[in-house]
């Protein structure tokens, strides 16, 4: 270590926000960006707890969930932790129960200390508010732009991506950390539930390749992903984290599904064991009453009508990610629906069998669709499951999304 640098005034003079936090998430420092962006002076924050601080905004109470839940696996793996894009609303400075919109870009980097153990976390944020204001209203003319930001965003996950590798003697602790971090418990949507499952294949650490992510959009709309990495155990999670949360951030700025796997795909040429991993996106409009849809060699998904009647939305599918050396714009459908319709979204582990034709197992899913029609959407997932998995478990993941329309 070079003698004589003064670190806390390196700390005190980083032009990002930088707040050190004690393992029981208690303010310990504070730089002076932070300080400007918080609004809130150094002694009323110094040795208080983050969340006492900061309070969640009680209209949209998520933001302190996830920012907790990266902190956690920060200090579980002792390794830094990046969050996708997110909202965290700041209550305004003088003005009690009145908050402002705000979005972070946010890492949280452990500490060691000589004995090992985790003495610090470093909070580091960079707020993003106006980049997305403006793009909600421009998103068309700052695509590129968006691009090169998720770009530099995918070269961070990589680099978090190396670190994991080297704890490979913890891999069974770090893979059920990223189990509880990358496949979340379900929460609504705006008003909307989805019931949503995962199976992982017969000995692979509980944790596989397979994901799924839901998003609100602007408007009355929802953004369902589904995908698929091949592999299992903590390579192919490292994966999926890093392609759910590409798409999830390409899916709040691209005009459709189409454009966000566009995205997706040449991201995942840059990411070692992408290759062949599929994933579909769908946009449900509840003003509109239609399904926007795109597949990247993915599964289709089902529409299961009021009248029983299935339908698979095979309309507009095109190869894996990364499957063509250059890029190709991908195709797009839509599709109507009426009250009671029911989407269903999943990954093979759901469908295929060894040494089966494919269409074998699509008709399994939408003859126990009809027979299920009347359900609610927890007992139809459940249906779903118990039907159609192998009695002795399967040897692929399953990953399960269905949404009453």
């Amino acid at each position: 270590m070079p003698a004589g640098i003064d670190y806390e005034a390196v700390f005190r003079a980083l032009p990002g926000g930088a707040i050190l936090l004690t393992p029981d998430l208690v303010i310990a420092d504070v730089n002076e960006a932070h300080l400007r962006l918080s609004g809130r002076p150094r002694d009323v924050q110094l040795g208080r707890p983050l969340f006492e601080v900061f309070p969640d905004n009680p209209a949209d109470p998520h933001g302190a969930r996830g920012l907790e839940a990266s902190l956690r696996r920060a200090l579980a793996t002792r390794a830094p932790d990046s969050m996708p894009l997110h909202r965290y609303d700041v209550e305004a400075p003088g003005r009690p129960g009145v908050y402002e919109e705000r979005y972070w870009s946010t890492v949280n980097a452990p500490v060691i200390g000589p004995d090992g153990e985790v003495q610090l976390l470093v909070h580091r944020v960079e707020e993003v508010t106006e980049l997305v204001r403006a793009r909600r209203a421009e998103a068309g003319a700052e695509r590129e732009q968006m691009e090169a930001q998720l770009y530099s965003r995918a070269r961070e996950l990589q680099e978090i991506n190396e670190r994991l590798r080297q704890v490979q003697a913890r891999e069974r602790e770090v893979v059920l950390a990223l189990q509880e971090a990358m496949l979340p418990a379900p929460r609504p949507v705006g008003h909307h539930r989805a019931a949503v499952r995962y199976r992982p294949a017969i000995g692979a650490l509980n944790v596989c390749g397979d994901w799924y992510d839901l998003a609100e959009l602007p408007g009355d709309r929802m953004a369902v992903a589904v995908g698929d990495v091949v592999g299992h155990g903590l390579e192919a999670a490292c994966v999926m984290g890093q392609l759910r949360s590409a798409l999830g951030a390409a899916a709040l700025v691209a005009p459709g599904p189409a454009r966000a796997l566009e995205t997706l795909g040449l991201y995942a040429r840059s990411v070692e064991g992408a290759e062949s991993a599929t994933a579909v996106q769908v946009t449900v409009d509840w003003t509109t009453c239609t399904l926007t849809y795109s597949s990247a060699g993915h599964p289709p998904p089902a529409l299961l009508h009021p009248d029983g009647a299935v339908e698979f939305l095979d309309r507009a599918t095109d190869p894996p990610l990364g499957a063509r050396p250059e890029h190709v714009p991908r195709p797009e459908a839509r599709t109507p629906f009426t009250d009671g319709t029911v989407l269903v979204v999943y990954t093979d582990g759901l469908i295929e069998r060894r040494r089966e034709d494919i269409d074998v197992g699509l008709g399994r899913l939408s003859d126990s669709l009809t027979r299920h029609r009347g359900a609610d959407a927890e007992t139809l997932a459940d249906a779903l499951l118990a039907e159609l998995l192998p009695p002795g478990g399967a040897t692929d993941d399953t990953a399960l999304v269905i949404i009453r329309l």
